[in-house]
């Protein structure tokens, strides 16, 4: 079970020459990390439609910002801890503001950069995205998410931000999968708890759930890939039949997708849940295995969560 693995970036790359070769109106804005976000292969093959602007993060969305002021779809990023990290006012006046046709596709999100430490791990960034009104935040699972989810956006107009992970991750999903706007997708059943990931927690949820299943524990695993808009449907409903609901997400605990479901709960139907994910504090360098051990965010830490919800009520 989740055995192979591949990296989200090297699908991004393959997304993109896929997307040039069929709409002249793709165009990629790099900021010299081109090369480390495979988006440099774009490039390679349409040089006329690629853009590195070098370190300059704010002229990377404002750029982006133009092209799409020019009827072009402008795919732009670099390292999460950038973007949106050192730009956050271009992303709000010059994209999201006049809801320009940018598609920010960001890697290295979360602890799990790893040796780079706490400066460049990035867990802010799905709190500062979401919170700016138009921007829609996506945080794949795997690579045949990735892959998918770069090819839809072309066709869904408006500002994007897609949140990947530098580490190559084990594959959830087949080849050709499918991205449905703002609907969450239910990879496992269950009835007596329901947990809510996105990003590499979904295959720790996976793990999690066989392991609550030889312990007499129903476990529904649903991948919450698009934290806004987020499927609030699709929520009530496994709160509804579940009881008991655990989030699981490789970001600050405040701001992020948990907090998101808490918003759907809290107004909707009131449920017991507990959130596993960066506990509001910053990270340190380290193996990435190890990093997301001492964090808490992995599949033991989602089953002790679920447990004790469990056995509690």
């Amino acid at each position: 079970m989740l055995s192979k693995q591949a990296a989200m970036r090297d699908a991004y790359g393959e997304a993109l020459l896929e997307l040039g070769a069929v709409n002249r109106n793709v165009v990629v804005v790099g900021a010299d990390t081109t090369g480390s976000l495979k988006s440099g292969v774009f490039g390679t093959k349409y040089p006329e439609r690629f853009f590195n602007v070098g370190i300059a993060e704010q002229n990377l969305v404002s750029i982006a910002a133009g092209l799409a002021l020019a009827g072009k779809i402008a795919y732009s990023g670099t390292y999460a801890i950038f973007v949106p990290g050192k730009c956050v006012d271009q992303i709000r006046n010059n994209i999201c503001y006049p809801n320009l046709n940018v598609k920010l596709v960001c890697s290295h999100g979360g602890i799990s950069v790893g040796p780079d430490g706490a400066s460049h791990q990035q867990v802010e960034d799905v709190a500062i995205m979401r919170a700016i009104p138009k921007m829609k935040v996506i945080v794949p699972a795997d690579a045949p998410s990735t892959k998918g989810v770069v090819k839809a956006i072309a066709s869904i107009p408006g500002p994007f931000y897609v949140r990947l992970t530098r580490s190559a991750t084990p594959v959830v999903y087949e080849e050709g999968f499918e991205y449905r706007f703002g609907e969450a997708n239910i990879l496992r059943d269950g009835s007596d708890v329901v947990v809510f990931a996105c990003g590499i927690m979904v295959p720790e949820a996976l793990k999690a759930a066989e392991s609550l299943k030889a312990n007499g524990v129903s476990a529904a695993v649903v991948d919450m890939h698009t934290v806004k808009p987020i499927d609030s449907k699709t929520i009530l409903e496994f709160a509804q039949k579940c009881g008991r609901v655990v989030t699981a997400e490789e970001h600050n605990i405040l701001g992020g997708m948990g907090s998101a479901v808490a918003e759907v709960l809290g107004e909707g139907h009131p449920t017991p849940m507990k959130r596993v994910g960066v506990m509001d504090t910053f990270g340190e360098s380290g193996d990435p295995g190890e990093l997301l051990k001492k964090y808490g965010m992995t599949s033991a830490n989602i089953e002790q969560a679920a447990s004790i919800l469990v056995h509690s009520i």
